[in-house]
């Protein structure tokens, strides 16, 4: 868990950079996002990375803020809708995080954790549509 997160009293963490656990979503969600934070701001900076990191930041954090909003869902299309959102932008991530590694292979280890995250973010939002597919 990072510094910040520790003053804001955030909850511990899904199998991050510190092996702490989360079962809670919207904190997976924003523990992810940090995670891709730290992740990028330690890449060494050039062309090819400053575009790749843009795209993966976006997609990276957006994948909680899209949480964020169908947990204040105002109905369940609305709820389906940006769930549906949340999935998208995990699966971007996954795409972003294979282009880092091949522009970055001695990184290789590091995106596979990620991807390893944001692959059962991607199964998890992947769960939650299904039953609300069935519905329809």
């Amino acid at each position: 868990m990072t510094k910040d997160a520790q003053n804001l009293n955030f909850k511990k963490g899904h199998q991050s950079t510190n092996n702490e656990r989360v079962y809670d979503l919207e904190e997976r969600t924003g523990l992810f996002g940090e995670d891709v934070i730290v992740f990028i701001k330690t890449l060494p900076y050039d062309r090819i990375n400053n575009e790749l990191a843009k795209q993966f930041v976006r997609s990276g954090t957006s994948i909680g803020a899209n949480y964020m909003e169908a947990d204040g869902a105002v109905s369940t299309k609305d709820f389906r809708h940006k769930i549906a959102l949340c999935k998208k932008e995990a699966k971007e991530s996954k795409h972003w995080l294979r282009m880092i590694a091949k522009a970055n292979p001695d990184r290789k280890e590091e995106c596979k954790k990620l991807w390893q995250e944001v692959h059962e973010l991607t199964l998890i939002f992947s769960s939650i549509l299904k039953p609300s597919k069935k519905g329809k």
